[in-house]
């Protein structure tokens, strides 16, 4: 159980694309350092659910506070990474240039320079993520762990207190999936973390919730899936094979 204050409060929230109901009374508390999975079928709103709290997205109708205040307000606390910036690998940018994006929300680009802090923001963030050595390397020159870390290090320059995540390890083999969520465990000590991810194996070390998220959004405070959730999100038969994932007993959905 978490105990600490909300830092996300989503109520009421409904989201439709031309006419589709993406997401349906969505209510949703999300406490300080809560470490959040998010899972769930493709097309089912995870994205969505994730650009709402980042105020990417605005909801049809229903409310949603971050940190206390709407989201676009609250967005220079938020980091956010999404599953691909959609970089050139082409493009002469290298990997601290990169990271100082994360600062624009400081200021820095509007500037017209970045400053001293700026830059001790990115070299902490890029130290914290394990590649600090890389500052100088070509974006195009790195290994798909690699990439993935250089976006969550951008995220981390902005010195956010909750860091929003899609699909995080998508890119990435096994063994860098690992690191990865150790990392993220690691920043769990400070900020509140959000991933979506579809790597069940995540939930049975790492999370401290799950959210099933398939149009309805249902939130479990504890880090379990049982095939009931899986059932409930997918709508058929899913098989829970070992993959770390622990079997526990969680009591059914409530029929709204």
């Amino acid at each position: 159980m978490h105990d600490g204050p909300p830092v996300i409060e989503i109520s009421g929230v409904n989201f439709s694309f031309n006419g589709w109901p993406v997401l349906t009374d969505v209510n949703v508390t999300i406490r300080k350092r809560e470490f959040l999975a998010v899972i769930g079928p493709n097309g089912g709103g995870k994205t969505t659910l994730i650009k709402l709290i980042a105020g990417l997205l605005l909801p049809r109708t229903g409310t949603i506070r971050v940190l206390g205040l709407p989201p676009a307000k609250a967005a220079a606390r938020i980091g956010y990474v999404p599953q691909d910036l959609g970089l050139d690998r082409d493009f002469p940018v290298t990997v601290e240039e990169v990271a100082l994006m994360g600062r624009m929300s400081h200021g820095g680009l509007f500037r017209g320079r970045y400053d001293q802090k700026d830059k001790k923001a990115v070299a902490e963030a890029l130290e914290v993520t394990g590649i600090l050595d890389l500052a100088r390397k070509r974006v195009g020159h790195l290994s798909g762990g690699q990439r993935q870390r250089l976006y969550i290090a951008r995220a981390l320059a902005g010195e956010p207190e909750i860091l929003l995540l899609d699909e995080p390890t998508s890119n990435v083999d096994p063994g860098g999936q690992s690191r990865m969520y150790s990392l993220l465990r690691d920043l769990n000590d400070a900020m509140t973390i959000v991933v979506v991810s579809h790597d069940l194996m995540v939930l049975s070390s790492y999370v401290s919730s799950v959210a099933c998220v398939s149009t309805a959004v249902h939130h479990h405070d504890a880090a379990e899936v049982t095939q009931e959730m899986l059932e409930g999100a997918w709508h058929c038969p899913v098989e829970l094979i070992a993959h770390g994932v622990p079997h526990r007993v969680l009591k059914s959905h409530e029929e709204s």
